[in-house]
């Protein structure tokens, strides 16, 4: 997942690929073609059109979907489109596209200051101080500019990112979920997939072309670029570039790290998934409106369960573990080979694994206290009531970076729409779960909420009788409350306020703020360690090095390709087609195509989105393009920069690549033509196609 500035490096690869564009189109983030790639709510987009309209996946605008349904209409299974600018729906007050301006390096700043820092929680507090300068003076004066402060290679490298945000986001269209997620989570990971995993939305901003909050009065953002779509079909072995935001690889960690993913983060969450999803099915069985609350965290738990399962298993048929420590045992043995690398780097492997080793001591309890005591929507606003009263207490440029006051409307903006998640019952039953889960751990690894609910050794029923008190007087549901609560609360007072579940959180903020000590010291132990760790290993590889993921524009590249033999699919080439989709139809979720689309596949081979080669229309295709998650939505780009695709997912047996890239990767893309066939012959989307520029 290169950087663009390190694309340049790969022209000559890429050329004998196939590459027919120019190639200073993959290194500039400003060009014609990478300005067209956004952010949008952690998901990856991109601009198709000169008024603002944006293509991303379906399953990125689950909460758009969630925000606008009832049960009467349902959003998140009957899909949506606009006929009319007019009928365009916000997003949600939370809702964030961020169009890159500009990344410039600053480790010169940051670095130097670090190295001379020998307290830990002293280092990871003045890399923040700095990161709330540098931001400061990036955002001073500039309406709509937002700035943030990256490391790559773990901290050897910083770098300040500016983005242009909008806040007025609104969704257009979505397929029906019997196409946008046909085969739901029985197919998730999975290849052959027939998904048509597609969404588009628009950014509005104010008359003056400046980012607002959503108002009737806004208009159509004016992007600086916009893809072009493909002029000539796609076919297997045809190069192909997937352009988005990667959120997290660890391609580049030690072992210690991996250690722990693998017999201990990964377990636990495997865990805590399980015991959700099944509340989360129970509680949704007879009640249509606590469905629709629950379905972006179930759908989240869902996607999460089956790629960790799929990264545990991919880590031990390869032993990635294995590999990793002979590979630091070779690194260890080329830092010994030379004073001054001995001199450098240490003991640095040791080092890491000491500081994990001491982490594990309460790495459990905090765990759960931050993960999942905090999950229930009113404990976590609260909770946010209470960490802004203390980080008023402050000046503004000494509170923590995520309460600063830049920070604060993204924060009223959460609590805002905190509503179209909450149900009183699921939260009550979340918090209930978090505390038998708790009461189930060894007494070492509790979290001190348990006691403080319900008793040191309660009951089941002792517990659900201490949630159902919180709950019976509490005001945090009620929107203006909690607003008011996180605007104007001081701390004294909040432990004597008659809300229960807010004196509640007054009692734990005292051990809710010593892990977040523990956690600001751990970082800043790694702050030293990491880019130790780093700076030798690519002395040892030489060369180029993609750093890991980190939420910053990435391009990967690669080839359409059928599976590996012997893995799912691998006989029937690189691409689905619609007619497999109707096969594979058993009118029963989540193979339950609507009826709109037999109707129209009925015609499909005679579709002008019909594959000769297929004798049908295409729906998804495999590459080996290294993706993760946050690449949902990416665009996929054939050699002449022409958008062919969206990336969406990868396949289970290839998701452990996020530790070890395999030649075995490949990763799922929804075509371009089965995206077109949906808005012409299924949902008539007419507007749409003639703002893409495409006869009608």
């Amino acid at each position: 997942m290169w950087l663009p500035a390190q694309m340049p490096a790969l022209a000559s690869e890429l050329s004998q690929r196939g590459l027919t564009m120019d190639p200073a189109l993959l290194s500039d983030p400003k060009s014609s073609l990478l300005a067209a790639i956004v952010n949008l709510n952690g998901c990856s987009a991109s601009f198709v059109s000169k008024e603002g309209l944006v293509i991303t996946n379906h399953h990125c605008a689950t909460g758009a979907l969630q925000r606008n349904s009832t049960p009467r209409q349902n959003l998140l299974v009957d899909g949506m489109l606009a006929k009319a600018r007019a009928d365009e729906r916000t997003s949600g007050p939370s809702a964030r596209l961020n169009v890159l301006t500009k990344m410039s390096e600053v480790t010169a700043q940051i670095r130097p200051v670090l190295l001379g820092i020998a307290d830990d929680l002293a280092r990871q507090l003045e890399v923040e101080r700095l990161e709330k300068e540098l931001v400061s003076s990036c955002e001073h004066g500039r309406q709509g500019v937002r700035c943030g402060l990256v490391s790559l290679y773990a901290g050897l490298r910083y770098f300040m990112v500016e983005s242009l945000e909008i806040r007025d986001v609104r969704i257009v269209y979505a397929p029906a979920e019997g196409i946008g997620n046909f085969g739901g989570e029985v197919d998730n990971w999975r290849w052959p997939r027939h998904a048509g995993d597609v969404a588009f939305f628009r950014a509005y901003v104010d008359p003056d072309g400046k980012p607002a909050d959503y108002s009737l009065r806004n208009v159509p953002y004016q992007p600086p670029a916009f893809l072009k779509l493909a002029s000539a079909p796609l076919a297997e072995g045809d190069l192909v570039f997937v352009a988005g935001y990667p959120g997290h690889t660890s391609l580049l960690a030690p072992s210690a790290e991996m250690r722990q993913a693998e017999y201990v983060t990964y377990p636990e969450q495997l865990a805590m998934f399980d015991a959700y999803l099944a509340l989360f099915a129970e509680l949704s069985k007879n009640d249509p409106a606590l469905a629709i609350k629950a379905t972006g965290r179930r759908r989240g738990f869902d996607n999460y369960r089956t790629k960790h399962l799929g990264e545990l298993e991919g880590m031990k048929r390869a032993g990635l573990l294995q590999q990793k420590l002979v590979e630091e045992h070779a690194l260890s043995a080329f830092i010994a080979a030379d004073p001054r690398r001995t001199a450098s780097y240490g003991d640095v492997i040791g080092d890491i694994n000491q500081a994990f080793d001491q982490q594990a001591r309460t790495r459990e309890a905090d765990t759960a206290l931050e993960r999942e005591i905090l999950m229930p929507r009113l404990l976590l606003a609260a909770y946010r009531a209470l960490r802004m009263a203390d980080e008023r207490q402050k000046p503004d440029a000494e509170r923590d970076p995520e309460y600063q006051e830049r920070n604060v409307p993204r924060l009223k903006d959460e609590l805002n729409s905190l509503t179209a998640s909450y149900d009183p019952k699921l939260d009550q039953a979340m918090l209930v779960l978090a505390l038998e889960r708790d009461r189930a751990r060894a007494v070492e690894h509790r979290t001190g909420a348990l006691a403080l609910i319900a008793g040191s050794e309660p009951s089941d029923g002792a517990i659900s009788a201490a949630v159902a008190k919180l709950y019976e007087k509490t005001r945090l549901g009620e929107e203006k409350f909690r607003l008011g609560l996180f605007e104007h609360a001081e701390l004294a007072a909040l432990a004597l306020d008659p809300d229960p579940i807010v004196s509640m959180m007054a009692k734990l903020y005292p051990e809710l703020r010593a892990v977040i000590l523990r956690r600001k010291q751990f970082e800043g132990r790694l702050l030293l360690l990491y880019p130790r760790y780093l700076q030798a290993l690519l002395a040892l590889e030489k060369g180029a090095v993609a750093p890991d993921a980190n939420g910053t524009l990435r391009i990967a590249y690669g080839t359409v390709k059928r599976a590996p033999p012997g893995e799912p699919g691998a006989a029937m080439g690189a691409f689905t087609s619609v007619l497999q989709m109707v096969a594979k139809n058993s009118g029963t979720a989540p193979f339950n195509a609507p009826e709109r689309v037999l109707i129209a596949a009925k015609s499909s081979s005679g579709s002008p989105y019909a594959d000769p080669s297929l004798g049908d229309v295409p729906v998804d295709f495999l590459s080996d393009v290294h993706i993760t998650n946050g690449n949902s939505g990416s665009a996929t780009l054939n050699a002449r920069g022409e958008l062919v695709g969206l990336a969406f997912d990868g396949t289970y047996e290839s998701v452990a690549s996020d530790w070890a890239f395999m030649p075995s990767t490949r990763s799922i893309h929804v075509d371009l033509r089965y995206i077109l066939f949906l808005l012409r012959g299924v949902d008539h989307a007419q507007a749409l196609l003639s703002e893409l520029g495409l006869p009608l």
